[in-house]
Formats: C-alpha cells, sequence, structure tokens
C-alpha cells in the first residue's frame, strides 16, 4: 500500500492545526490568506455564503466542527489544485525535506541555475554586497528566528536541499546579527542570503563584511513575503 502524498498530510496538518487551535476561526484565516484564496472564492467552493466563512474568522459562529474543518480544508486544496496546486507542492517540497511550514515556508531546485540578479529583480531585493559567483539553482525561505532556535547544525545545513548553489531567504530579521553569526559556522555557505524585512540602516553594521569573508552574496528586501514566495515560484 502506497504511502500518502503531500496532498492528504498538509489537509491532515491544516485540519489538525484548526481543530486544536485556541482560535480556530484565526487558524482558518491564516491558512486561507496563505493559500490566496477570498472567503468568496472558498464559500463558492463549498456551496455557502461568504458571510458564513466570514462568521466562522471572527468567532461569530461556534468554532466549527471536526466534519466541517475537514470541508473547509478540501475547499482550499481543491481550489488550489485548480489553479496549478503551486502551494501543495510547495508544502509537499518542506515536509518531505523533514522541516514543519512554520520553519520553512519554501525549498526548491530549478531545472538550471539562474542569475542572482534575476532572483534578486523579481523580489526587489539590493545587494548590500557581492558574492563570489552571481548564479543559484534554488531557493530556500526559513523563519530565521525558528531555524536558530528549533534547528540543530545538521537540519541547519539541510536548508540547503541539494545543493548550497542557492538563496537562503531569511524571514523575520530585525538587524541580520543572528543569521550572519549562525552562517559563520556553517561549512560551505550558500551562494547568496536575502534578509526580508529590513532596510540597509537597519543592518547589523559586521553582516556586510563577514558575507565578504565567507564570499556569499548579501542582499534586502521589504517586499511583502507573500509577494516574495508567489515571485519566486514563477522563477522555475
Amino acid at each position: 500500500m502506497g504511502g500518502r502524498g503531500p496532498k492528504e498530510e498538509l489537509a491532515e496538518k491544516i485540519a489538525g492545526e484548526i481543530t486544536l487551535s485556541d482560535d480556530p476561526g484565526a487558524t482558518l484565516r491564516k491558512w486561507r490568506t496563505d493559500f490566496d484564496v477570498s472567503q468568496t472564492d472558498l464559500a463558492n467552493e463549498l456551496g455557502v455564503s461568504s458571510s458564513v466563512i466570514s462568521d466562522y474568522e471572527s468567532g461569530r459562529r461556534e468554532s466549527p466542527g471536526i466534519g466541517v474543518v475537514g470541508r473547509l480544508v478540501e475547499g482550499l486544496l481543491a481550489i488550489d489544485e485548480r489553479r496549478g496546486g503551486d502551494r501543495i507542492r510547495q508544502y509537499g517540497r518542506v515536509l518531505s525535506a523533514g522541516f514543519e511550514s512554520d520553519v520553512v515556508y519554501d525549498l526548491r531546485e530549478y531545472a538550471t541555475s539562474i542569475r542572482l540578479g534575476r532572483l534578486y529583480d523579481a523580489i526587489d531585493a539590493t545587494e548590500i554586497t557581492r558574492g563570489d559567483t552571481d548564479r543559484v539553482s534554488g531557493h530556500t525561505v526559513v523563519d530565521s528566528v525558528r531555524a536558530i532556535t528549533k534547528l540543530s547544525s545538521e537540519e541547519f545545513f539541510r536548508l540547503y536541499g541539494q545543493s548550497t548553489n542557492r538563496a537562503l531567504v531569511f524571514t523575520s530579521v530585525t538587524r541580520g546579527e543572528s543569521v550572519a553569526v549562525a552562517l559563520r559556522v556553517v561549512n560551505p555557505t550558500p551562494n547568496a542570503v536575502v534578509l526580508h524585512g529590513i532596510e540597509e540602516e537597519s543592518l547589523w553594521e559586521h553582516a556586510p563584511d563577514l558575507a565578504r569573508i565567507d564570499g556569499y552574496s548579501l542582499s534586502l528586501t521589504t517586499a511583502p513575503l507573500e509577494d516574495v514566495l508567489d515571485e519566486l515560484v514563477r522563477l522555475e
């Protein structure tokens, strides 16, 4: 008998999070927005009025039971499949790499290597330090705080996927100090590091020098995370 696929694993994960949440409505809203599905689209998929979805998310309607949660999750996944299944594949890659989706948002390999400048243009990133190489063959988008606090050094290295020839995009960054220090003890380092959510004036003053020493390109972007994830999908 074959094992469960990424769709089934993701459905179980989402349903579990909603059911066990202290605020099921907020958790439902988080997943719906993560899938870029409007209340109206989800309501149409389930054959109910959009006010039903709104009432669940706001807590005006009693928390949905397991059966209703299952239908809501199936609706989200069905919409994603019709759109090409990008979110299902995204979470499938993360899960198959052995990570939780609250640590790693996306991990993928490209069919061919691409110019780093193309990736930076796509996510509106500004290069601060030029690296030793100007091409990448994949990317990983990771929550910096959760990665540094929860991952062992071996798990951290798995962020590289199939190759260090990639861009590591770190979110939840305040100054970039912890990322730069963490990368000092990881060998080898990636081709590129993108710090998401900070301006250049907020960057730790030693980060550019450490990037130069370790040979990776360092860049910053303040584009919304959803836009970054969407643009990275289009690079394939």
